[in-house]
């Protein structure tokens, strides 16, 4: 559950504005890149420098997002709502399990 309604409904509409085999694609190389920047940005505390890949990535991963969209034809969900900047990446679990 994700503000009171179940994972799978916020996935399936998520999925409604992810249609394009480009845009597909583009999210399915953007999300992990966000994330794994994410991560870096922490892990820059303890190690120099560290913070200049996780930019990179990040930046790289937020292009990806928009440049997809633009083949969609559709702005963002979380332009909307918020709370779909948390659903990209369980829609990525999703696909990586093939369930979507």
């Amino acid at each position: 559950m994700f503000f009171g309604r179940p994972w799978n409904v916020w996935v399936s509409e998520y999925e409604l504005s992810h249609r394009d085999p480009r845009n597909r694609l583009c999210h399915t190389l953007g999300i992990p890149m966000i994330v794994v920047a994410l991560a870096l940005f922490v892990a820059s505390l303890w190690i120099a420098g560290l913070w200049l890949w996780a930019l990179g990535l990040f930046i790289l991963g937020w292009i990806l997002q928009f440049v997809g969209h633009v083949y969609e034809g559709k702005p963002p969900e979380f332009f909307r709502d918020w709370r779909f900047l948390f659903v990209g990446l369980r829609w990525w679990v999703a696909k990586m399990r093939g369930q979507v």
